[in-house]
């Protein structure tokens, strides 16, 4: 049972959230906060696998709630959900260390998805705010005092999955694209971060715009 909190200071999109989440027979709600203080509160007498996180509140915002929970551990795993208001706050979301973000118009099929990816330990990004980000800001959550020439410890099969990470696909798709297992995503995900030193696939994706691997315009 993945266990999550929910963030977010309208009532009325909490209870919204609530009604579509209990409604799983592998998610409860086990807590809702309208605020970030409030949320961190919550977590230090809640036991929760996901938060899911709005940005704009009152007392703390989702970012400097986002932090703290981050910086805590390993559990639980934020995704922010957020109107977009502003693309400095939802790249900040990801800098401090949430797992991926979605806009609050997304269908409640895609939320769930988010939840269950997000629980498992990866990361989901929706492609279209990937490409906002991206064409905006490509190159603030990567170190640039990394060598760009690390990209050529890529085998061609981790290019490839580079490639596709750049274009916002899931492990699933990217799956289906190459047709080799999920798994086998999994562990070519795995070693190309390890061999760029990144932190995640948000920085990954990042990582194949700043080196050139990819243009923001879409070309490869």
């Amino acid at each position: 049972m993945i266990r999550v909190v929910l963030v977010d200071d309208q009532h009325l999109v909490r209870a919204g959230f609530r009604m579509v989440l209990d409604y799983q027979d592998d998610m409860t709600v086990v807590g809702e906060a309208g605020d970030g203080a409030e949320a961190l509160r919550l977590l230090r007498t809640t036991a929760a696998d996901v938060v899911v996180m709005d940005l704009r509140m009152p007392v703390l915002d989702g970012v400097a709630a986002t932090r703290q929970i981050c910086a805590a551990g390993a559990l639980p795993r934020v995704l922010v959900l957020t109107t977009f208001d502003t693309d400095e706050e939802a790249f900040a979301a990801l800098q401090a260390g949430a797992s991926g973000f979605l806009l609050k118009s997304v269908p409640p099929e895609e939320l769930l998805s988010a939840i269950r990816v997000v629980a498992g330990g990866e990361a989901v990004v929706a492609p279209r705010v990937t490409r906002r980000l991206l064409d905006r800001f490509a190159g603030r959550l990567v170190d640039r005092s990394a060598d760009p020439a690390a990209a050529h410890g890529l085998t061609e099969r981790e290019s490839e999955v580079l490639l596709l990470l750049a274009q916002g696909m899931s492990n699933a798709e990217i799956g289906g694209r190459l047709h080799v297992a999920e798994a086998t995503v999994k562990t070519h995900i795995g070693r190309i971060l390890q061999k760029l030193g990144l932190r995640d696939r948000v920085q990954a994706v990042v990582f194949a715009y700043e080196s050139g691997l990819v243009s923001p315009s879409g070309d490869t």
